[in-house]
């Protein structure tokens, strides 16, 4: 099947205001060239203007700049050094950001499409890009950012060691301050009328990954409910501010990981006390968000054994016995969609409505330990408005990746 004639399989859900696409991995090509086929049906024909990702703020900005010709870009060697480089430094997300620039140039600058990041991790990028913005617009705020920021800096580069230091060593923490400098900038924007200005926009939400970070980063030593559903409370805040910022025309399509776009609620996750981003949107936004998931049965996958590891191409096992995934191979269709949001599909919910494993493969796979390490209990009907199924599946080809690294435990502990 061609990508067209696949993104033509969703037009059923163009009326929606939030789509959101899921992956059953961070390093399989045909997922993330799924997506790009849906998401370009989506823009072209549907008016769908914001594309947000599972990615930091600042290097998802890079993309943004480059793709609606808001000023220089270098995304290739300037963004997603971290680990995992290759979940969004990828021949397929290159593809992808070439085209929605070749869409974008045809239109007028307030009708393009943006890409933007929703997640947390990137605390020292957004304190150097908010004092960057404010050299450049406002010296004596820039000052004050500077001696607020202050408390971090110590930690920018590595945040981890910030969130052990307060909850295990006793030091004090610095939420006040990135409170006061969010309230410094907002005020700002008050005085000044410049909240359609992007540069402010996204200093502002710079600001706002700072202070949720804080907050991560010290919630992490508390246990991984809590920081988890931070980061998630994050990604959906972040997209809530995107929706008000584009304006009442505003539709937006998320990438991210099954286990952040599925309903929690319909999961060990949720049963657990977890929730996340699908979870959220499904609860504001009704069936007026689509949520769609991913997986496959066998292949290969570009993961790492361990936390800032080597990515290595690994042979993705065979699902296990009893699990949705074997459900879906057992089906004997190699590839499809599976769609039961329509009530006269109601038979098809039901069938879909037992609790059976799922799997989940993020940055880290293994295989060795693959029914404790990758596989958790999920009622899909009620998780997925959907569900794209490809058998057999091929790993991301990374782009090269330049000498300048930055520290990799920001992302730490989440593979997803």
């Amino acid at each position: 099947m061609s990508d067209p004639d696949l993104g033509e399989l969703f037009d059923r859900y163009g009326d929606a205001r939030i789509i959101l696409i899921g992956e059953a991995t961070h390093g399989t090509s045909d997922f993330y060239r799924i997506r790009a086929a849906i998401t370009q049906r989506l823009i072209e024909r549907h008016g769908f203007n914001i594309v947000a990702v599972e990615a930091d703020w600042p290097d998802a900005g890079q993309i943004d700049h480059c793709v609606r010709e808001l000023g220089p870009s270098a995304w290739k060697e300037k963004a997603f050094l971290r680990f995992p480089t290759w979940m969004w430094r990828n021949t397929d997300v290159e593809t992808f950001a070439r085209w929605l620039h070749a869409h974008n140039h045809a239109l007028e600058p307030a009708q393009r499409a943006e890409f933007r990041g929703l997640d947390v991790y990137s605390m020292g990028s957004s304190i150097r890009e908010v004092l960057d913005y404010l050299d450049q617009n406002n010296p004596p705020l820039a000052q004050e950012a500077r001696q607020r920021y202050g408390c971090l800096s110590p930690w920018q580069d590595d945040p981890a060691r910030y969130g052990r230091f307060v909850e295990h060593n006793g030091k004090m923490p610095c939420e006040q301050a990135v409170v006061e400098q969010l309230n410094s900038l907002l005020a700002e924007r008050l005085r000044r009328f410049i909240e359609d200005d992007e540069a402010f926009f996204s200093a502002t939400q710079n600001a706002r990954v700072i202070r949720a970070a804080e907050q991560y980063y010290r919630a992490m030593y508390r246990g991984s409910v809590a920081s988890w559903n931070l980061r998630d409370r994050h990604m959906f805040d972040t997209l809530q501010a995107l929706l008000e910022h584009r304006g009442p025309a505003a539709k937006a399509i998320v990438w991210a990981h099954n286990s952040h776009i599925g309903n929690a609620a319909a999961t060990a996750m949720g049963w657990s006390g977890e929730f996340n981003i699908g979870q959220l949107c499904r609860t504001a936004y009704g069936q007026n968000a689509v949520l769609i998931g991913m997986g496959t049965d066998h292949g290969q996958v570009a993961a790492a054994d361990n936390w800032d590891g080597e990515m290595q191409i690994k042979e993705v096992r065979p699902s296990l016995t009893g699990s949705w995934e074997q459900q879906f191979l057992e089906a004997g269709v190699a590839a499809s969609l599976t769609d039961w949001r329509e009530p006269e599909r109601e038979h098809l919910r039901e069938a879909l409505s037992e609790t059976r494993l799922e799997r989940a493969i993020g940055v880290i796979y293994r295989a060795q330990t693959e029914r404790h390490s990758h596989y958790f209990e999920a009622v899909l009907a009620e998780q997925f408005d959907a569900f794209v199924w490809v058998e057999e599946t091929r790993p991301v080809i990374p782009l090269p990746v330049p000498t300048i690294r930055y520290p990799e435990e920001d992302t730490f502990p989440f593979g997803v």
